[in-house]
Formats: structure tokens, C-alpha cells, sequence
């Protein structure tokens, strides 16, 4: 007698269903919404239109066909943009729900040891099956040279106002993973942190609703160079250094070389744009390069907070030690701390390169900007000769790993 395929089913299903809870949240939120901000009688009709559309996709009904092409051919302009509107942001939360359903299935993936296409353990498990081995991988990464390119057109219309706050969307769906998995039984904390997470939430929804989907104007070069530079800010300087430490781990003792830069033309182009000039290719590389120093000023505020070693509990090397004498950090509630006092040193040394090249201020000043780096191969010296044992623990692995990059 063949198995029942019933079991196999009920999984799926079961997998299915923290998306289908977070595609039904997002989805009952808009629908609030629009009844608050736009009266019963079009969330009504939005619900309608979506009633019959389901029936007519799931069923294969044709009276609900015929009666969604009636419905929307009798709708006025306004209700048309409003209904628009409403399917739209509809998709937008959807595919967020999608996205983190996504990533909340690796990790479960990965602990009952199935691999995932497109990561890199299933490319170098390949590679290894080929009689590669992790030394070749390693002398080939650094020959190698990867770089995707950023481009821009000037019909995109998706503003940043939505992006902003569609990513702040998503990151509550992650918070909403992370109390129900922290969460006791019987636990009378995990409603209450929920509901405050979805009262953000729908605060968020609310934003989007009244924000609009289109912009009334081009975007200009400098536009499109600010949007390109959103994405560097959320993704790339934090994913990127992550990519390496994976690689890092896989290889073992085997070196990984930065092979993977970032690339953009936006700005600089020469493909016929008369807005492409002089100015746009400088303001471009004045903001790239602010960018990356303020995200370094940023990793260096937080790797000092970190290293609060003292030199009377633990080692310190002769490299280290030679960092923090020069620093200009004289404190003496730090007197005994030289890797805060060499942190210090080194952001005074970028806050004065953001100066120089960009003509921007730090946001924090232990010690006045001073001595800017002339280049880039400056900002990381003694630590790289000094090797792994000159950041201690987490804070090198953690933090170091993205500035060395």
C-alpha cells in the first residue's frame, strides 16, 4: 500500500503558515487604514474588487469575472487612484512578508543540514567535489576581481520615502519573530511587545498611505547618485564584510583577498547624458567617499566602546603598544587602556581625512581631527602586521572585519 500523502502536505502547510500570519497582519493593517483615513465605502469597494478577483483566480469564476470588469470600468478617476493605491501597497507589504519568510527558512534549512542554493557553502562544497581545494580557492580570490555596478535611470520612480520605511517594515517583522521566540509559556510580556510592534507597525502603514507613490518631478544626477548611495548604507557595508567572514570560515587558515568592490557610474557617466558633467562626477566621488568614512568613524566609535582592556589584566603587544603612544589621546581615565587609546588616535586620524576630502565634521571628538590619511592603505597598518592577536576576541571579529575591507 503507497504512503498517504497527507504527512508531506500538512508540512507544508505548517511552513506556510508564519507567512501566511504576517501576509494576513500586514494585509488586516492596510485594510484598517484605509477605513480610517478613507471612509467605509472605499475600503468596502477594495474589498470587493479583491473578493471577486479571488474567486475568479482561485475558483475560475466567471460571473466574478464579469462582474470585476463591470466594477472597474464603472469607476470614477478618484476611485480608481484610491483602489490603485490600496492593491499597490498591498503587493509592496506582501512581498516584505515573502522576503522575511524567506530568510526565516534558512536557518531552519541549515540546522536540519540542508543546503541552499546560491550560498556559499553549497559553491565551495561544489568546487570541492570538482578536486578543487580551499588553497586553489584562496590563490584564485586573490587574482580575482568581482564588481557589480550600480546603475540609475531617470524613470525610477520608487522614492526613497518608501524604501525608508518599507525597510523599517520589515525589520518590525523580524522583531515580531524574535519575542515570539523568546517568549515563556504562559508569557504576559510577549502580548504586550507584540502589540507595542504593531502599533509601530501601523503607524509605518499609515506613513505609506499618506506618502505619495510618485514623484511630481525627474529625478536630477544628484538624485539618483543619493538613492544609489542608500543602498551602501543599508546593505553593502554590512553584508559585504559578513560575505568575507563566511569565507573566511570555510577557507580556515587560507587567506581570503578583498575581490568584491563595489561599482557605480551614476554620476560620471558618458553615454550622452547632458546633465553628466564635471561637478556631477566630483559631487559623486565626494559622497562615496563620505559615505564609507563616516560608516568607518561609526565602526570605530563602537570598536572603542568595546575595547576597554586594561594593560595591567591583559597582554599587549609591541605593535598595539606602539599605536597608542602615538595617539594623541592623552585622558587619564585611559591611561591604562591602549586599544581605546589607538582607536581614538585612528578616528582622529579619518575625522580629519572626512575634513580634507570632503569637507565634513565627525558627529563625535574624543581629540580634535588631526593628521588625515593620505591614503587608504594608512588606515589599517599596525594591526595588519601585527596580525589577528592585535584586536582581542568578538571585537575584532565583529567589528575590524568590515574596516579592513
Amino acid at each position: 500500500m503507497p504512503p498517504s500523502p497527507q504527512p508531506p502536505v500538512r508540512r507544508a502547510k505548517d511552513n506556510e503558515r508564519p507567512l501566511l500570519e504576517d501576509i494576513r497582519l500586514l494585509g488586516r493593517i492596510l485594510g484598517d487604514v484605509i477605513r480610517e483615513q478613507e471612509g467605509v465605502a472605499v475600503y468596502e469597494l477594495v474589498e470587493r474588487i479583491r473578493k471577486l478577483s479571488v474567486a475568479f483566480r482561485r475558483d475560475a469564476d466567471r460571473e466574478a469575472d464579469r462582474a470585476l470588469k463591470s466594477l472597474l470600468k464603472s469607476l470614477s478617476g478618484d476611485e480608481a487612484v484610491r483602489v490603485i493605491r490600496a492593491f499597490t501597497y498591498f503587493s509592496h507589504l506582501a512581498n516584505l512578508a515573502e522576503d522575511r519568510h524567506h530568510i526565516r527558512r534558512r536557518p531552519v534549512h541549515e540546522r536540519a543540514g540542508d543546503t541552499q542554493e546560491g550560498s556559499v557553502e553549497v559553491a565551495l562544497a561544489r568546487l570541492r567535489w570538482a578536486g578543487i581545494n580551499a588553497r586553489t580557492v584562496s590563490q584564485t580570490l586573490a587574482h580575482a576581481y568581482l564588481s557589480p555596478v550600480l546603475t540609475a535611470h531617470p524613470t525610477e520612480v520608487q522614492r526613497k520615502s518608501i524604501l525608508d520605511a518599507e525597510r523599517d517594515i520589515a525589520r518590525m517583522l523580524t522583531e515580531r519573530d524574535e519575542i515570539r521566540a523568546r517568549a515563556l509559556p504562559r508569557d504576559t510580556l510577549a502580548p504586550k511587545e507584540l502589540a507595542a510592534n504593531e502599533a509601530q507597525m501601523r503607524a509605518r502603514v499609515q506613513q505609506l498611505w499618506q506618502t505619495r507613490l510618485l514623484r511630481f518631478s525627474k529625478l536630477t544626477v544628484h538624485d539618483e547618485i543619493e538613492t544609489a548611495l542608500s543602498y551602501y548604507e543599508a546593505t553593502f557595508l554590512r553584508e559585504i564584510p559578513k560575505l568575507y567572514a563566511q569565507l573566511e570560515q570555510e577557507l580556515g587558515q587560507h587567506p581570503v583577498a578583498s575581490f568584491l568592490r563595489m561599482g557605480q557610474w551614476i554620476g560620471g557617466d558618458r553615454d550622452g547624458n547632458p546633465n553628466v558633467s564635471a561637478e556631477t562626477l566630483e559631487y559623486a566621488l565626494r559622497r562615496q567617499c563620505e559615505v564609507a568614512l563616516r560608516y568607518y568613524l561609526t565602526e570605530l566609535f563602537w570598536l572603542g566602546s568595546e575595547l576597554s582592556l586594561s594593560a595591567m589584566l591583559v597582554q599587549v603587544t609591541p605593535a598595539m603598544r606602539a599605536l597608542a603612544d602615538a595617539s594623541p589621546d592623552t585622558n587619564e581615565h585611559r591611561r591604562d587602556e591602549p586599544y581605546r587609546r589607538a582607536v581614538t588616535g585612528m578616528y582622529s586620524r579619518l575625522a580629519a581625512t572626512l575634513k580634507a576630502f570632503t569637507g565634513g565634521e565627525a558627529a563625535r571628538h574624543a581629540v580634535p581631527p588631526q593628521n588625515p590619511y593620505l591614503r587608504a592603505e594608512e588606515f589599517w597598518p599596525t594591526c595588519a602586521r601585527s596580525g589577528t592577536r592585535c584586536w582581542p576576541g568578538t571585537a575584532r571579529r565583529w567589528r575590524s572585519s568590515g574596516c579592513a575591507r
